[in-house]
């Protein structure tokens, strides 16, 4: 996936929703399922919607009167760029110091560190089979 730039808090918002539209979306769609209380205004959401198409998170394509949008990456594939940036930028690339900042929030139960430790072995599995 190409660099891009990371997601502000309204364009996770907006992204959030057209991904859970599926193929494709228009302003008024993500505008009801995103504010469905008017939070925002048409406008607004629409300025968030083409500054994404000029990030080319979006794909605009005009039919009639009305765009519709389509994402152009898998809510996961921006989650690991931005996982990926973040880990570069306030942890110097290194995995286990993110690790050790997330264990020391004291927020974590049995449970949650068990599955942690599941997901660590099927990884470690992984690469020892050479399968990434």
């Amino acid at each position: 996936m190409a660099k891009r730039n990371n997601l502000t808090p309204a364009e996770w918002e907006i992204m959030e929703v057209v991904w859970a539209l599926g193929t494709e979306a228009t302003v008024r769609e993500v505008l009801e399922r995103a504010y469905p209380k008017g939070e925002k205004a048409y406008t607004t959401v629409q300025t968030v919607m083409n500054t994404l198409a000029k990030k080319k998170l979006l794909r605009r394509k005009k039919t009639g009167m009305v765009n519709f949008y389509r994402p152009t990456c898998s809510k996961d594939d921006m989650a690991r760029a931005e996982m990926t940036t973040m880990v570069s930028r306030i942890f110097g690339g290194s995995i286990p110091a993110l690790a050790n900042s997330l264990l020391s929030l004291d927020d974590f139960s049995l449970d949650q560190i068990e599955e942690i430790k599941k997901l660590l072995d099927e990884k470690a599995r992984e690469l020892r089979e050479g399968d990434p």
